[in-house]
């Protein structure tokens, strides 16, 4: 009996249910990577890290006496090619997608595995709970997170498993060495200039340095973007370099605290954003409130272009864009703040600025970017208030009193003053030739009056509820 292994975003040999099962069940085994270059984004950081990650894993298989064959272009082509040159394979294991892109793909080679008569084994790998998984007293899937979370938390939680794996089982023969020569020249052709590092020895590291250094003080300091008191795990958790069951059984395992209560938590958000994105499929294009299907967005191209590049005249919204220019990935809090800046400030679809994470970020999973911009933007769930509009000087104030952060991105403030550092168009004059920053020349004066912009954006919205839908 021949089996095929098809890794998706669970590039890892340890605690990989698919895998295990694939191992313990078959014969001989074909390990296999699909690429489907229509869903490839050019100058994108997402996209390389990505690729760089498979490349990584491949290289990870190799040294374990194992070999990862690389499909390329359409799926069902792809398998077909693989089917001729095994006319007796007739077993395949994956761990399945509920929702998006995945989904469908699931769906659509489930009606050729079955026209082939090949056996499909699927599980839920990338989540604690699948979607359907937590369910309210009716039966339905929930709304609102804290009572989705209070029957969360009370559900048994998965452990890791372990992989016996058997190079002797694995089919050493490259099947298909042109599409390993692209995956090698998209790998080193990547524009990728940031410190990335793949794998899951890493993701295990940051996983220990965590634990070990942060997650005392997290529940108080994860806020502050200076200090960098977050996991970092998120990169990891989208490629499935390391588990979830191992993120949560290493933290569960320390002793109680709040910190401790407050991170298994945020695993929880993940849950249940993921379920939001089953329920509602046409989120990423569609709002889930519906009510607000009718914003009259303003969409100013050449404000949303100084969004992007950190030219908002918004020290702290700045700092965090060009953050994300520059490493692909952006603190939590400031996902918020600019997302909010974005969607109420500017008055820019959310939608576009979804877009553009999506391209920027290494870190980037389609539920809980999609559903925190709609939540951003007040068109999500009940849990943000249409009427809630993050003032980014305040926020400032809070979450980077000593403008450490600003600095460090947006340099040409280097030298202003604490006092002026979240609203540098205070300075006099002689303030700013003493700072070597000339509003309007070296830093642009805010592009929007965040007073008149908050009042702009509630009218825009009560406006759109009253339409009749």
């Amino acid at each position: 009996m021949v089996s095929v292994m098809w890794f998706r975003r669970d590039l890892r040999l340890e605690d990989n249910i698919a895998l295990a099962k694939a191992f313990e069940e078959s014969e001989q085994l074909i390990l296999v990577f699909h690429i489907n270059p229509e869903q490839f984004l050019e100058n994108s950081l997402n996209h390389d890290a990505f690729f760089a990650s498979v490349w990584h894993f491949k290289e990870v298989l190799k040294k374990s006496g194992l070999h990862l064959q690389i499909l390329y272009g359409d799926i069902t082509k792809s398998f077909s090619d693989l089917k001729k040159s095994f006319p007796n394979w007739s077993e395949i294991y994956f761990n399945k997608d509920e929702r998006g892109y995945g989904k469908q793909r699931d769906d659509r080679m489930r009606e050729f595995f079955k026209k082939h008569e090949i056996a499909v084994h699927s599980y839920m790998d990338h989540y604690l709970h699948g979607a359907y998984e937590v369910q309210n007293n009716s039966g339905d899937l929930y709304k609102v997170f804290t009572p989705y979370y209070n029957k969360w938390i009370e559900l048994e939680k998965p452990t890791p498993i372990q992989v016996m794996i058997n190079p002797k089982k694995v089919l050493k023969e490259v099947l298909f060495k042109e599409n390993e020569e692209k995956l090698e020249k998209m790998v080193k052709e990547s524009s990728l200039n940031i410190h990335y590092l793949p794998g899951t020895e890493q993701a295990k590291k940051q996983l220990n340095k965590f634990i070990e250094e942060k997650i005392d003080k997290y529940k108080k300091a994860r806020d502050y973007p200076f200090e960098d008191n977050t996991s970092r795990l998120s990169q990891y958790l989208r490629t499935g370099e390391i588990s979830i069951r191992t993120v949560w059984n290493a933290v569960k395992k320390e002793t109680s605290s709040e910190s401790q209560k407050t991170f298994l938590k945020e695993l929880c958000w993940r849950d249940f954003y993921h379920m939001i994105y089953v329920g509602n499929p046409d989120q990423k294009m569609k709002p889930i409130k519906t009510q607000f299907s009718n914003i009259q967005w303003n969409n100013d191209k050449e404000q949303f272009e100084k969004w992007k590049l950190g030219h908002t005249g918004y020290p702290l919204v700045d700092a965090a864009m060009r953050q994300l220019n520059e490493t692909g990935w952006m603190h939590n809090r400031l996902r918020m703040i600019v997302a909010s800046f974005l969607t109420k400030d500017l008055l820019i679809d959310w939608r576009w600025g979804e877009r553009y994470f999506q391209k920027m970020l290494i870190d980037y999973d389609a539920s809980s970017n999609i559903g925190g911009w709609q939540w951003a933007a007040s068109t999500g769930t009940d849990a943000v208030p249409y009427f809630r509009v993050f003032n980014p000087t305040t926020q400032s104030e809070k979450y980077d009193p000593s403008g450490n952060f600003i600095r460090k991105y947006v340099t040409e403030l280097s030298a202003v003053k604490n006092e002026y550092i979240h609203d540098p168009e205070k300075m006099s004059k002689e303030e700013q030739e003493a700072a070597g920053v000339i509003m309007g020349e070296h830093y642009p004066y805010p592009i929007v009056n965040h007073s008149e912009a908050r009042k702009r954006a509630i009218s825009v919205f009560e406006e759109s509820k009253d339409i009749v839908q």
